[in-house]
């Protein structure tokens, strides 16, 4: 269904040629392509501009939380608490504002504060305490979701800022801003991972720890780094989210995002073992997700069928690393 095969690692094969070597490398982009023709057949809407644009807008979040995952993933590690934190810094931004009636620009500030010092925290559990990332990150996720829970009583902040509410809903040339602000973050994620320094020792950490550590790689700084990131992305996911209703629900905001965000991952050819994965495959898998449910909704397929739909995608990419 999905292959995810070279399209996922460093590229080391661009001298090899041949029809089987493309279809490693782009297969998630073809599974991308049929899907969409697929879908255009089964859906007379699918292909209009409205619904094209509204599937953009709805992956935008899960879609810049995915680009963080894929840091973390590549490293060989895991974290289960963005959605968490999405909730978490989302609720100090409307706090910020509805509460202490701070400016916007401070507000969103120290919504990415959090999601950067929550990201550090995990970073140093995982390094400096010695804990596995699976447990860490799901000790974060726990402690992150009391926390707004806590603040807001389980309820929701709400504010009425209208140039706010631009952010999650307003559009440039025809495009919305949560669309822009996802392909802005996957570009910059692309050079930094592709062109850098930092990106080769995120490669080399997740495909050989103990042989990076030997090459003079500083393991702890590129770990605690990547974490950061992806608590980075997970504030910026919920900029979006809190500006796009200008409010923020602690108890159901980001909740199973983290399953999307890994997902979405995996389907684009990372390994969970580490040391493989590219933005240009996160991208495709958080459009097929999105394609996916999209056609599913206009096929009034039950919403409690899709996961199954997406659980088997996973399973199928899974598998076919494995046979790698």
């Amino acid at each position: 269904m999905v292959k995810v095969a070279d399209l996922s690692a460093p590229p080391a094969s661009k001298n090899r040629f041949g029809v089987k070597v493309i279809w490693e490398q782009y297969s998630v982009i073809f599974a991308f392509i049929v899907l969409v023709v697929l879908a255009s057949v089964l859906s007379e809407h699918f292909l209009s501009v409205a619904n094209i644009t509204n599937v953009l807008r709805q992956i935008s979040i899960v879609g810049i939380i995915s680009v963080g995952m894929t840091f973390v993933i590549i490293l060989g590690g895991i974290d289960l608490s963005v959605g968490s934190i999405l909730a978490l810094s989302g609720m100090v931004i409307m706090a910020a504002q509805v509460t202490y009636h701070l400016p916007i620009g401070i507000s969103i500030l120290l919504g990415l504060a959090m999601g950067i010092i929550l990201g550090l925290i995990n970073g140093f559990m995982i390094t400096y305490g010695k804990i596995t990332a699976f447990i860490a990150t799901l000790a974060m996720m726990t402690i992150a979701r009391s926390l707004a829970l806590y603040y807001a009583d389980a309820g929701a902040i709400s504010g009425m800022n209208a140039n706010y509410a631009k952010i999650g809903n307003g559009y440039l040339l025809g495009i919305p801003y949560p669309v822009l602000i996802f392909a802005f973050i996957v570009f910059i994620s692309f050079v930094v991972l592709e062109k850098t320094v930092f990106g080769r020792h995120i490669y080399a950490v997740g495909g050989n720890r103990q042989s990076a550590r030997l090459s003079a790689i500083s393991v702890i700084r590129v770990t605690i780094i990547s974490y950061m990131i992806c608590g980075f992305t997970a504030a910026i996911g919920s900029i979006i989210e809190t500006s796009r209703l200008n409010s923020i629900s602690t108890s159901s905001s980001g909740n199973m995002y983290e399953l999307d965000a890994i997902a979405a991952v995996i389907i684009g050819g990372a390994s969970l073992s580490g040391g493989r994965g590219r933005i240009i495959g996160t991208l495709f898998g958080v459009l097929i997700l999105g394609v996916l449910s999209n056609v599913m909704n206009l096929l009034n397929i039950s919403p409690y069928l899709q996961g199954v739909v997406k659980g088997l995608i996973i399973i199928a990419a899974v598998m076919l690393q494995k046979k790698e």
